[in-house]
């Protein structure tokens, strides 16, 4: 077997897998049965209801930038999807971290990267359009939920089961798009509780499209946004609009990490657990800023004016970050990067790649959730 026929074997291998694991993870978040745990084959045959579409809008934005990426002529791979399954362990999970395509030669234009870089996004957004309205246009009764949680029957309403839950509570939070499919294409009758979503196979699916969209569109480095964002204002200020953004975001992750709270208990035990919060985070940023800053002392001083900032932001307002994103912060700062590759044929874009550009930093901002899952666990309160 020659080696194009072996690479083709393998992804072919690994779309099977990612399609097995994203249809036993569907499952698992509708009807809460896992695998190990008495799930049937009728479960298993229940959960391509969240595969299908959710694997239709990943393979449709991978497939968008491949097929630019072959109009411009540039040798690329066809997708290779990632198959990632939690099951054994009874912890729920997407069956997959998405999937993506291998250019195997330098691009060396500003158009072509902006070209292969906002492909993918919009077409996946269109499918996910298409996803989402359905979702809330079919949506099951009310009585669908007793289904999944037998329990909630005792009472009156579903937020009343909620708040008497004992157990970890999932929320999942609001973007504006999913927002408005809520509130103008639903029966209001008929739409779930926001702790509830993730037992909507088609309403999942369509929210985690928006999610890897926005997380894709994020103007920052070598991410699809990041080609937008360079196509758009060309290497100089890319390299400036991302660097603040990249600190923005990491910013406003990190909102409340150290709060004037932490500091009123003085006792020694209090203490040390603030310093290992301040050593931590100072860790964690000192290893995001690795691609804006060379030097150590400046990535240290960095970190420093970070955690201040967002101290005194917090005394003064209250507000409280994301701290999930500091990993993904970390992800994009380490090893993904902040600047952009050179490029040697560097023209303006014209007018209509500008507009569709523009249309691709608005989709972002409509498709961003804040606090995309926030996890709600009861205190334990502890006997006297």
């Amino acid at each position: 077997m020659d080696r194009e026929r072996k690479t083709k074997l393998i992804q072919l291998v690994l779309f099977i897998i990612t399609l097995i694991t994203t249809t036993l993870a569907g499952t698992e978040w509708m009807l809460n049965k896992y695998l190990i745990l008495g799930m049937s084959w009728s479960d298993f045959i229940a959960g391509f209801s969240f595969s299908l579409p959710f694997l239709a809008i990943l393979t449709v934005h991978e497939f968008g930038h491949y097929f630019t990426a072959k109009y411009h002529q540039i040798e690329v791979s066809l997708p290779y999807y990632i198959p990632l399954w939690f099951g054994f362990i009874l912890s729920p999970s997407i069956g997959t971290m998405g999937a993506f395509i291998r250019i195997r030669e330098h691009i060396d234009s500003r158009l072509k990267y902006f070209d292969v870089g906002v492909s993918g996004p919009i077409a996946g957004f269109v499918i996910a359009l298409g996803v989402l309205y359905y979702g809330f246009s079919n949506l099951p009764p009310q009585d669908y939920i007793y289904q999944i949680h037998p329990e909630y029957e005792r009472f009156q309403t579903v937020d009343e089961a909620i708040e008497a839950s004992e157990g970890i509570v999932i929320h999942l939070g609001g973007n504006l798009l999913f927002d408005f499919f809520k509130s103008y294409v639903a029966d209001p009758d008929l739409v779930p509780h926001e702790n509830e979503l993730m037992h909507y196979p088609w309403l999942l699916a369509g929210y985690l499209a928006l999610f890897f969209t926005a997380l894709n569109l994020l103007p920052i480095g070598q991410l699809d946004g990041g080609h937008v964002l360079f196509g758009l204002f060309g290497p100089r200020k890319h390299a400036v609009i991302s660097r603040i953004l990249f600190t923005c975001f990491i910013l406003y992750a990190s909102l409340g990490w150290v709060s004037i709270d932490d500091m009123q208990d003085l006792s020694l035990g209090s203490l040390r657990d603030f310093l290992v919060s301040v050593s931590l985070y100072l860790i964690v940023v000192y290893i995001a800023a690795y691609s804006v800053f060379k030097e150590r002392k400046d990535r240290l001083l960095y970190a420093t004016v970070l955690l201040t900032l967002q101290f005194l932001i917090n005394l003064f307002t209250g507000w409280e970050g994301y701290q999930g994103w500091l990993l993904f912060s970390v992800l994009i700062g380490r090893f993904l990067g902040v600047d952009h590759p050179p490029v040697v044929e560097d023209r303006d874009l014209s007018t209509g790649r500008k507009v569709i550009g523009w249309i691709a930093l608005v989709i972002f901002i409509i498709c961003f959730s804040p606090r995309p899952l926030v996890l709600e666990i009861p205190v334990v309160q502890g006997t006297p």
